[in-house]
This record gives structure tokens, C-alpha cells and sequence, in this order.
């Protein structure tokens, strides 16, 4: 199964179409939207704040604890569904069931309504777990379709598909709704759409058998717990894999708040002023990015190979820690372009370096799920801490650059682990 062409090309496919979520969804149309729809025109001006089961919230707060609170149950059930999937051996089963739930979930956005806000925050919170827990039985494939001295290159082509495909998608949203005065919400059909309709390319060619299910046991649904318990003290066991997990951990909490936050931070913060075509400029810039983020992918998988994964990755990180410098203090649009840039490069190149390096980590074995499970977790409670340290920041000193201070301190402190990883190659390009 390894190195077989069409499964690799297959698996990397489902990046071009679940990466439709992350872009319209979480980075581009959606948030426009939901910052639009949540402020209202009072007396003294504008309100950001919002009635949510009759406490007050800024609208911004808001999206960040529901964000947190999806991650969260993620991070609690993925262990649990892992387990279940190593034991029936069958992962695309439930790669499905996520994609097809996120899919849904983004298609019922469609209806959101800020007076019902309860009910309407519900597919948000869907379409997010659908989204991530999906992604916990598609990373946990690639040490099973590929050497891994191929990871980090499958890997970036898988980030690069996803990059090019929402980009085409987030385009033809544009269009339509800049040329043809498309109402934005159909955008949130069109991505449901794009991420079945593409995935069933994968589906269509990735294996669902890929080893020898474990002996019948009872209480399988806690399987994955104590599998997970398992990885954890055999990861604990291994010097190199233990202190990069520690550092994947920490500098995880910077990098997808970023993602989930950045649109949201420009909205409110940048002073677009009362043209209207600059509010759409935001949205042309998060496509510009992803074009960039394209190159960033390949340019960080050329440069491992040529200094290793970890002073790559420690490269990239001290670019991330100059972003929040110069976040802080930038106002004007053509400084958040500027700023935009510089995520999008590095964006690609964190992402594909770290679920590759993290591949090329893992000891021999059969239960990829569980480990990558185990990966992912990790990475969800990252994003949790992050997200709602974001909220809360905001919520109690009423600015959101304040919160920009916690994610730069989260990256330097990623570098400082890196630091510590032991520097002998015990894996070859490490």
C-alpha cells in the first residue's frame, strides 16, 4: 500500500475539499458575516455585544468560547471514535460520518438568525467538530500510505490542494456576490457542496482495511481512553517525541487562534473607514494568502530537508512571534495586508511541517489511529486554551490587540521547547 500513487493523490484530495471549511467558513465569508449580523446601530453608535442565554457577551467573545467549547468535545470523543476505528478497522467510516456532519452543519448555516443566536451558533459548533474530527482519521493515514521519508512532500501537496481548491471556491463566492449581488450565506451551501461532493474522490480510492483488527474485547467504547493512556506512556518512554509533542502543544494555541481570530481582529480593529470596497479588500487579501500559504508549504518542505524539521519549524515560529509584534501595532489596511502576507507564508509551512514531522516521529505500529488521535488531541487542546484566553482577554479588558500579547507569548515559548529536543538525528531529516 505504501507509496501507491492513486491512494496518495487520493488522500491528499481531501484537503482540496474539506479545506473549503477553514477559508469560507472560519477565515473569510463567514466571519464578515457574522460580524455584520451581530452588531447592531444603537444611540451612541454601534454595540458589538450580544444576548446569549441571557448573559452579555461581545460578539467577538462570543465566537471564540463557541469555538473553544467545539475543540473541547473533539478533543473528548476523538480518543474514544479512534479506539472504535483501530478495533473494526475501518477509519474511512468515520472520516465520513465527520466529513458529512461538518458539511451539513455548514449548509444549515444558511439559517442564522442573530434573535434566535442559541440555536443559531449550534451548526457553527457542528461544522467545527465535524471539521477536526474528520482530520483525526485523515492525518492518521498518512504513515500508512507513505515512507517516511515522503511525509513532509505528501504532506505540503496535501496542504497545497487544500490552499488551491477553497481559493477556487472562495472566488467563485466573490463573484457572485460582488458581480451578482449574491446573497452571502448561499456561499455556506456552495461549501457544503464542494467538501461531499470532492470527497468522494477520496473515499473512492482510500482503503478502508489497512491492518489486522485486535482480538474481540468488551467496552470498546473506551477503548480508545486506554489506548490513548497506551500511546501516552510510550510516547513518555521517547525523548525526541515527548519534547516536540510538548512544543507542537504550546505553539498550537498561537497558530490555529490565529486563524480562527484574524478576520474577526481586522474587522474590529483595522480602520477600513466608510468604504465599503476595503471591507471587501479583507476578504480578497485572506484569498491572496492562500496563494502565498502555497508556496509557504513548499518552501518550508524544501527547507527541513535541507536543516531538519525542528530548526524549520523553530524558523517559522520566530516569524510568528514578529506577526504578533507587528499586529499589535498596525491600523491602517495596506499594514494588515502586509501582516497578511507574512501568515499566509508561514501558515502553509507550520501546518504541513508539523503533522509531517510528527509522522516521521511515530515507533512501528498498527494502531495509527490511536496515535494520531493522541496527536490530535493535543492539538484541540492547544486551540481550546488559545481561543478562550483570546475570549476572555477581550471580554474582560474590551480590546482584542491586548489578546494578540498571549499568542506572541505562546510561540516564544514554543521555540524554547524546540530548543530542547534532543538534536541527534534519530530520525533521518529530523
Amino acid at each position: 500500500m505504501k507509496g501507491n500513487k492513486r491512494i496518495i493523490n487520493a488522500w491528499a484530495f481531501y484537503d482540496w475539499a474539506n479545506s473549503a471549511y477553514p477559508l469560507v467558513i472560519t477565515t473569510a465569508i463567514f466571519p464578515m458575516f457574522y460580524e455584520a449580523v451581530t452588531t447592531t446601530t444603537t444611540p451612541d453608535g454601534t454595540s458589538d455585544f450580544v444576548t446569549f442565554f441571557g448573559y452579555q457577551f461581545k460578539n467577538t467573545e462570543l465566537y471564540a468560547y463557541v469555538s473553544s467549547m467545539a475543540l473541547l468535545i473533539v478533543a473528548f470523543i476523538s480518543p474514544i471514535l479512534s479506539g472504535v476505528a483501530d478495533y473494526i478497522d475501518d477509519k474511512k467510516a468515520f472520516l465520513k460520518f465527520f466529513c458529512y456532519l461538518g458539511a451539513i452543519s455548514c449548509a444549515s448555516l444558511f439559517l442564522f438568525d442573530v434573535n434566535h443566536l442559541e440555536w443559531s451558533m449550534l451548526p457553527v459548533m457542528t461544522a467545527s467538530i465535524g471539521f477536526w474530527g474528520s482530520i483525526v482519521f485523515y492525518n492518521s493515514y498518512l504513515p500508512i500510505i507513505a515512507e517516511p521519508k515522503d511525509h513532509d512532500r505528501i504532506s505540503a501537496k496535501g496542504y497545497s490542494l487544500g490552499y488551491l481548491g477553497s481559493s477556487i471556491l472562495l472566488i467563485a463566492n466573490l463573484v457572485g456576490i460582488m458581480a451578482f449581488g449574491m446573497p452571502a450565506k448561499y456561499a455556506f451551501i456552495s461549501v457544503a457542496v464542494w467538501w461531499i461532493g470532492f470527497s468522494q474522490i477520496t473515499y473512492a480510492r482510500l482503503p478502508k482495511h489497512v491492518g489486522i483488527p485486535p482480538e474481540k474485547e468488551d467496552h470498546i467504547i473506551w477503548r480508545g481512553w486506554r489506548e490513548l493512556k497506551k500511546v501516552a506512556l510510550e510516547i513518555k518512554g521517547q525523548l525526541v517525541i515527548s519534547r516536540y509533542l510538548s512544543a507542537f502543544f504550546v505553539y498550537s494555541m498561537g497558530v490555529q487562534t490565529v486563524m480562527l481570530m484574524a478576520t474577526l481582529f481586522a474587522a474590529k480593529e483595522i480602520n477600513w473607514g466608510e468604504d465599503e470596497a476595503a471591507k471587501t479588500g479583507l476578504i480578497v487579501s485572506v484569498l491572496i494568502i492562500q496563494f502565498i500559504a502555497i508556496g509557504g508549504s513548499y518552501f518550508f518542505s524544501f527547507l527541513s530537508r535541507k536543516i531538519g524539521n525542528i530548526k524549520a519549524l523553530m524558523v517559522s515560529l520566530v516569524i510568528w512571534v514578529g506577526v504578533c509584534v507587528g499586529a499589535y501595532f498596525i491600523h491602517l489596511p495596506i499594514e494588515f495586508y502586509g501582516i497578511a502576507a507574512i501568515v499566509g507564508f508561514v501558515m502553509g509551512g507550520i501546518q504541513s511541517l508539523s503533522r509531517s514531522t510528527y509522522a516521521k516521529l511515530l515507533p512501528v505500529t498498527k494502531d495509527h489511529a490511536s496515535y494520531f488521535s493522541f496527536y490530535d488531541v493535543l492539538e484541540k487542546l492547544g486551540i481550546v486554551i488559545g481561543t478562550f484566553s483570546f475570549g476572555f482577554i477581550e471580554g474582560v479588558t474590551g480590546g482584542m490587540r491586548n489578546s494578540i500579547f498571549v499568542l506572541g507569548v505562546f510561540f516564544i515559548l514554543g521555540v524554547i521547547l524546540l530548543l530542547r529536543v534532543p538534536k541527534q538525528k534519530v530520525i533521518e531529516g529530523v
